[in-house]
């Protein structure tokens, strides 16, 4: 999938589309497209599974609170960072604990997890190394984990560059229409906006998926 801008109308191929979700309005899916895909692609490549503990980075987010609602729904023990705001919310989705990462460091807590999936990058990550078990895996998609580190602490790390396709949105299109999968819109917009919309979003107080409506 190449990148792009805002626009009215995109040129991409057909196997990078696929029906909307019958169960939900055309924000919630635009909100669900590609964070669901990344989210499902970080949980297949750390393997986790039922029994494992993981841990989300940033699972108030678009990406971890959907990988923090699969994970639960695959018998996994979840356990979040987010901030106060978010908090209950992570809480509904399916973590067993939360952990604010403004008052508390994740690592005083957190010990021999199986898996990491970090939405946060930075120093977060540099923390990170040290709470996975021998073998475990790091899985990130904001940048490439160090191989030092991951050599060092005798673990797996990657970058995950999400795979588009017509396949996984119909997966995740049968995921939100059984209801295991649920949006989080916090801001929709028009697309005249957009200059607008982000300077809020910088002021860090929007919460959830910012999507903007063309035409209306």
């Amino acid at each position: 999938m190449a990148g792009g801008a805002y626009a009215e109308f995109i040129a991409t191929d057909a196997d990078n589309v696929a029906r909307k979700p019958k169960s939900v309005g055309d924000a919630e899916a635009a909100s669900l497209a590609l964070v669901a895909q990344t989210a499902l692609q970080m949980l297949d490549r750390a393997g986790v599974k039922q029994g494992q503990t993981v841990l989300i980075h940033g699972a108030g987010g678009a990406v971890g609170g959907v990988a923090v609602q699969v994970a639960h729904l695959r018998g996994a023990k979840v356990i979040g960072t987010a901030s106060g705001p978010s908090q209950a919310r992570v809480k509904e989705y399916g973590a067993d604990e939360v952990i604010d990462y403004k008052t508390e460091k994740f690592e005083d807590r957190v010990k021999n997890v199986d898996a990491v999936l970090d939405t946060v990058g930075g120093e977060v990550q540099q923390r990170t190394y040290g709470v996975l078990k021998e073998g475990g895996t790091l899985v990130a998609v904001t940048q490439p984990p160090s191989a030092e580190e991951a050599a060092k602490y005798k673990v797996n790390a990657s970058m995950l560059v999400t795979q588009v396709s017509t396949g996984s949105l119909e997966t995740v299109a049968r995921m939100i229409d059984a209801g295991e999968i649920k949006p989080f819109v916090g801001m929709v917009r028009p697309l005249s906006d957009v200059a607008e919309a982000w300077r809020e979003i910088q002021t860090g107080h929007v919460d959830g998926k910012v999507v903007f409506t063309v035409g209306q």
